[in-house]
């Protein structure tokens, strides 16, 4: 065989392996093909159908509505959402989403097939994935139905679905949907979803009012929206809109001047406060925490309740007025006051001049403070279910130094260290008579003094001790709880339950009426109108004539040792309220405000007035006739003249003093011991534990036996 011969040979015998090889090749890449299409479709196959899927539940956020419709806020969550219509979605907001998202998006039918080949085609270019191939209706089924895991068979999944998709519903409705349901970034730990979230995050701005810049900006934040967060990254955020525009242009959706000139244009972003922003914050807090407390948290926080309270916007401006326009300074004291419906137990105003800013401690509900004398009215209540008759049942009011058989030693002197001798339950009502109310409360008994409060509102535990009647209490009570014990009075003896939440609407329909009155009749009507008549005295000519509003109404003042507290407590037919002022986060003494010691019938008294000629209107009418007659029973109580213990006795006018206490524990003062010795923080914030009882100090003294004051029954006592 020739050399040439034997050269042929080889070169044939190559091209024969190679041919051989390509054919392997392609047998090896024809049967990858047929399998990765095998996997396909068996993948595609095993897909649930689109009708037996739950989309996820993105929500809305909860909104809470004022008694009038507006709205005092959103209640926080890590999402926000607000969907709208198309409608409501400018064509700009559109447009630049179809543009950067989805060019082919009018003419696939839900997979874009040449956009996932250009993309392939741009990545493999660059090295790297600098273009995704996935469709709005792709996206939308990720968000909605099949998660964001990275696998193929995911991918697989969402194609079909998104092709299903697209067969059930219209390009608008699709659109739509994705604007509602996609992330455009996290500011303040909130996530935005949808479109109008997005626009009130970053610009502050409805969804309706968009600008081109600022649908460009919003439209090319999904690819990144921590990267491109124009907050943390406005150079991005400006390169990525820009990004947008010259997009749009290409595509004729603007021109190109106008992509020019609008690139330009600076972010122009703002700090949205709509879904951060809250109106009457004390009592927004008071609503959540009933919600929470009804429902739970995890309903709560997952969105999308409507909640229509009681509270009355108008009510609320009128109770902050009056506040400061009465205690303007700076440093003034601080007060609370709370208005409850009495037909219904409606509360409609919660307001405080406390800055939620600083302290989101709502003093009007939770802040416990001494009383004073307004818890006299639960004694005088006591005594008229008895039938005890205000008008003709008399004491002495004198210095007391009692030793009494269940409490121990009492010492009790009168606010002003003033005694008017022998007087009817009326009269000492007026005056805020100290020793008498002393003596009426041993007389019945301070623990159905005690059980009378419970009866009519009051929640706070109570000791059944002495001193409580004059209000000295351990535990102290809250303005919110007094306003609806006066207002069982209001309402003719018929106690009702606080409601702040009227109806909850819940997003995936249907609602619950919260708001039906929970009413229970704790006194008869006739005894409720003869406490209403000495008290509607009171205002008149007793120690709340500061109050007095041209109008039929009734009420009681409070005062508690070394002035920490004023209280005035009262009602009309239509509202009950309780004004209170103090210093909340010290014990100051308030002996020098605009030039005066703070009692109840000062400043308290004048927030109240001011607050009820606003909340009257232009209702002036008296309270109603009572429909059934209390039966007066001759009363002899130990320590009543009728009793005998005035008569043919002789009275220790000695004793400690209201600053140096004595062995029996302080006397005098406006407040009663109960071992109370001023504001305790520690009850103020909520903690149950109560002071020591004390005693040696302006109005300590402990309340039961063996206690305060040198082992006294209390000393100090709540006056006017």
């Amino acid at each position: 065989m020739t050399y040439r011969e034997r050269k042929r040979n080889r070169r044939g015998r190559k091209r024969s392996k190679i041919l051989l090889s390509l054919t392997v090749l392609g047998i090896c890449v024809l049967i990858a093909l047929l399998a990765g299409v095998g996997y396909v479709l068996s993948v595609s196959a095993s897909a649930p159908p689109l009708d037996s899927l739950k989309p996820v539940e993105q929500g809305t956020s909860s909104v809470v509505y004022a008694a009038d419709g507006s709205r005092l806020g959103y209640i926080q969550s890590d999402e926000i959402r607000t969907p709208v219509p198309l409608a409501s979605i400018p064509d700009s907001m559109q447009a630049a989403t179809i543009a950067i998202e989805d060019e082919r998006f009018y003419h696939h039918s839900g997979v874009d097939y040449e956009g996932i080949l250009r993309a392939a085609i741009k990545n493999l270019e660059a090295g790297k994935a600098v273009e995704g191939g996935s469709t709005i209706t792709q996206q939308l089924v990720r968000n909605l139905y099949v998660g964001k895991e990275r696998t193929l068979s995911r991918k697989i999944r969402e194609a079909k679905l998104a092709e299903e998709l697209e067969s059930r519903h219209s390009k608008n409705w699709i659109l739509r949907a994705y604007l509602n349901s996609v992330a455009y970034g996290t500011v303040d730990g909130q996530t935005a979803i949808g479109v109008q979230a997005a626009a009130q995050t970053f610009f502050s701005e409805n969804a309706r009012d968009l600008t081109l810049t600022q649908s460009a900006l919003l439209a090319g934040l999904p690819q990144a929206p921590s990267e491109l967060n124009p907050f943390q990254n406005p150079k991005g955020a400006l390169e990525r809109r820009n990004e947008v525009l010259r997009k749009m242009a290409k595509l004729g959706y603007i021109g190109k001047q106008s992509a020019l000139e609008a690139s330009q244009e600076p972010l122009g972003v703002s700090h949205g406060t709509l879904y951060t922003r809250i109106r009457e914050p004390f009592f927004f807090d008071y609503v959540k925490q009933q919600l929470i407390d009804k429902f739970g948290v995890n309903t709560v926080r997952k969105g999308g309740l409507k909640v229509y309270t009681t509270i009355d916007p108008k009510l609320q401006a009128a109770g902050r007025k009056a506040i400061d326009s009465t205690l303007p300074y700076p440093t003034d004291p601080t007060s609370a006051i709370v208005a409850i419906d009495p037909h219904n137990g409606y509360i409609r105003a919660m307001a405080s001049s406390s800055s939620y800013k600083h302290k989101q401690f709502n003093l009007a509900a939770q802040g416990h403070r001494q009383p004073g004398s307004s818890f006299k009215t639960f004694v005088l209540v006591t005594a008229i279910k008895r039938g005890v008759n205000p008008n003709t049942t008399t004491y002495v009011s004198k210095p007391l130094d009692l030793k009494t058989k269940d409490y121990g030693p009492w010492k009790v002197q009168t606010y002003d260290g003033t005694y008017g001798g022998a007087m009817t339950l009326v009269r000492a009502t007026l005056r805020s008579d100290n020793t008498v109310y002393a003596q009426l409360d041993l007389d019945l008994g301070p623990k159905s003094v005690a059980e009378t409060a419970k009866e009519m509102g009051i929640t706070t535990k109570l000791d059944g001790y002495p001193a409580e009647g004059l209000g000295g209490l351990t535990r102290g009570v809250s303005p919110l709880e007094m306003a609806n014990a006066y207002a069982t009075l209001a309402s003719g003896g018929i106690r009702n339950k606080p409601i702040a939440i009227k109806r909850v609407a819940f997003p995936g329909g249907g609602d619950e009426d919260l708001g039906k009155p929970k009413r229970e009749r704790v006194l008869t009507d006739a005894v409720a109108y003869e406490a209403t008549k000495i008290l509607k005295q009171n205002i008149l000519s007793g120690t709340g004539t500061r109050a007095n509003i041209g109008c039929p109404a009734a009420g009681k003042t409070g005062t508690t040792d070394n002035f920490n507290d004023g209280w005035f407590v009262g009602f009309t037919p239509d509202f009950a309220a309780a004004a209170w002022v103090g210093y909340p986060n010290a014990l100051l003494e308030m002996r020098s405000v605009h030039g005066i010691s703070v009692a109840g019938g000062t400043f308290p008294a004048e927030i109240w007035n001011k607050f009820m000629q606003v909340a009257k209107g232009g209702r002036c009418g008296d309270f109603p006739k009572p429909t059934t007659a209390i039966h007066w029973s001759p009363f002899f109580g130990k320590y009543s003249t009728q009793g005998g213990y005035s008569r043919g006795r002789t009275y220790s006018y000695g004793g400690g003093n209201g600053a140096t206490g004595g062995t029996g524990g302080g006397g005098g003062g406006d407040s009663a011991g109960g071992g109370y010795r001023g504001y305790d923080p520690r009850l103020y914030n909520g903690n149950p534990t109560p002071p020591s009882p004390g005693g040696g100090h302006e109005g300590g003294g402990g309340p039961k036996k063996g206690g305060g004051g040198g082992g006294g029954a209390g000393g100090g006592v709540g006056v006017r």
